[in-house]
This record gives C-alpha cells, structure tokens and sequence, in this order.
C-alpha cells in the first residue's frame, strides 16, 4: 500500500495535473489514516470539479473523520443535490444526527426507505432521532422494526429495553437486555440496568450478580460500584466490598471511589480511616461527582470528631497512668493484678 502512495506521489510531482491520480490517492491516504493529506487533495479536485458529486461525497467523509460535521454535512448536501443517491443521502443523515438536528435526519433516512425499505440501519437511526425527540412510540417502532430485519442488532435491542424500563415494563426490558447479552455477553451496560431492575424489584443476590458483571466487563463504571457499595453495606458484606474499593483506589485515584470507600468506613465507626477517605475523595475533585460542598462538611465535621477522640484518648490514657502509680505507691493490700484491672473497665464504661 505505501508502495502504491509513493508511486502516486512520484506522478503527481511530475504532472500536478493528473486529477485522476490525484483521486486514486487522495482515496489510498483516507483509507490509510492520512486524513488531513487526503482532504488537502480532494480540496485541490474539488476546485477543478465543484460539480463532481463523488468528490463532495469523499470530502464528507473526511470531514467526518475529523468531526469537522458542519463541513460534512455542507459536502453531503452537495453530493445529494448533484446527484440523490442512497449512500449521499443516509452519510447525510448519520452527521445531522452528530449535529442533533433530527427532524433533518429523518428526512435523509426516510429518502433512502423510499428506495430501500429493508434498511435496518435506518430504521435504527430513525429511532435515535425520535428517542431524542422524545417521541417514544415512533422510537419504539422503529427501533422493533430494525430488530426484525437485523436480530443481531445489540444497540436497537438495547434502546428497546430502555424505553420499556423508563414505562415500568420492567418484564419486556429485562429481555431486551439479555437479548443484547445473549449476542455480546460482554456489554456491560446490559448487565447494570438488568441489577437496576433486580435491585427495584428486591432481587438483591440476582442485583449483585450483575453488577459483578457489570465491573468485571467495565471496571470503570462507577455508578455500578455505587449499586454495589450500597447493597454489601445493607447486608452486612464489608470485607467483599472493602476489598473491591481499596483494590482500586491503589491503583488509580478517583474521587467517587474514595468517598465510597469512606462511606463503608463510617458504617464501621471507623473514624480516622472515614475521615482520611474523605480527604482524599476532595483532593481527587476533578472525579468526585458527588456535591463537593456537601463532602467538605461532611470531612470538616468528621475530622472535628476525630481529633475529639483523639483528646480523650489521651486524657484517658494520662488518668490510666496516674491511677496505676497511686495504686502502686499506696496500695496495702499488694493485689496489683485486680487493681491495675480496674482502670481499663472504667474506660470501656467510659467509651
């Protein structure tokens, strides 16, 4: 391939204007990752051919590459009106769906039905656009009818399986979502909405499984560590969780983490290590997406309670002391063992 871009090259030093070598590589460097070459060549035809609709088509592509999608879509609609083809036309639509401007999209897509009804994938995209329009009835039809034609079609699967989960239909989501997992088991965003349903309708063990699933496939899903963090606190399971949560922390720092780590040390009315979590959840505050002011009160107060505990631990520790020397230096009766006892059940008294 680099070999047929070199010789490519060579001609066009020797005669700039051999636009159809020019074409042949400007289409070699788009499909080698040459992006920015390749548009600077298509622009070079672009301004001997304005009219070329295969040109425009090309120049969109590679303006999509570079998420350059008011360009694209210029070039698109270009290509469209030198020449309304299915391919110009649904490249048309995919960029208005970048650029959020659905009603256009579904024009695009629906031109190409007209032509080709069995297009899954605009039926798909038809329903992102009513999804994002909140149109839920139309998204609903067609993201079923892209599954009819594709039934390999995870993310269609999935978008069903949401709009039924966000109406209650938790029974229809539930095998959407393991429609997705029976196609991609490793889609972990299918195995944290199935624990979300789980854990709504009080399927705790069922919930725990899946948000396994979900960080094993995503370790980075923060929302599933929350479920989680939540749900081993409620039945007791501190050790699995502190485990988790300590595991990632020491390998990379992230707010969220730390002050779900500090939340399992609270319920263990462990107050130096609470406090410390805390500290470290606000110094990671670019990931911390709980309040932050919330989390600063809550540290201030924690920390004031600690250094509390601290002073009485020493004033305890200061009469321990003193009231071990009197006994020593007083004492008639000589039983020192039962004496010196006396302090440590006052202090549990005490605590």
């Amino acid at each position: 391939m680099e070999n047929e871009i070199e010789k490519l090259q060579e001609i066009l030093q020797q005669d700039p204007s051999n636009f159809q070598a020019r074409r042949e590589l400007s289409i070699l460097l788009a499909d080698n990752g040459f992006n920015e070459e390749a548009l600077s060549n298509l622009q070079y035809l672009e301004k001997y051919f304005p009219e070329d609709s295969q040109i425009q088509y090309n120049l969109g592509i590679l303006y999509e590459k570079i998420k350059d999608f008011e360009k694209a879509k210029e070039s698109y609609k270009k290509a469209v009106e030198i020449s309304p083809q299915e391919d110009y036309y649904y490249n048309l639509g995919e960029v208005l769906i970048e650029l959020k401007e659905w009603d256009e999209a579904i024009k695009a897509f629906n031109t190409v039905l007209k032509t080709d009804s069995n297009d899954s994938n605009c039926y798909f995209n038809l329903g992102i656009c009513y999804f994002n329009k909140d149109e839920m009835n139309l998204a609903t039809d067609n993201f079923q009818k892209a599954v009819s034609l594709n039934p390999k079609d995870i993310y269609a699967h999935f978008y069903l399986g949401n709009i039924y989960q966000n109406n209650g239909l938790t029974n229809f989501a539930a095998e959407s979502y393991k429609k997705v997992l029976s196609i991609s088991p490793d889609y972990s965003w299918a195995y944290f909405n199935l624990a979300s349903i789980a854990y709504k309708n009080e399927n705790i063990e069922e919930a725990k499984e899946y948000l396994k699933k979900t960080v094993e496939y995503n370790p980075h899903d923060i929302e599933a560590y929350k479920l989680l963090t939540k749900i081993c606190i409620k039945q007791n399971e501190i050790e699995e969780i502190l485990s988790i949560l300590e595991n990632w922390v020491n390998n990379e720092d992230n707010g969220d983490m730390y002050y779900l780590l500090a939340m399992v040390f609270k319920y263990l009315g462990d107050t130096e290590n609470y406090a410390e979590a805390l500290s470290e959840a606000l110094q990671c505050s670019y990931s911390l997406t709980y309040p932050k002011d919330s989390v600063q009160k809550e540290y201030n107060a924690v920390s004031e309670k600690f250094e509390r505990e601290e002073e009485e631990d020493e004033e305890d520790e200061g009469d321990e002391d003193e009231e071990v020397y009197e006994e020593e230096d007083g004492s008639d009766d000589g039983d020192e063992t039962e004496e010196y006892i006396e302090p440590e059940e006052d202090e549990e008294n005490a605590e």
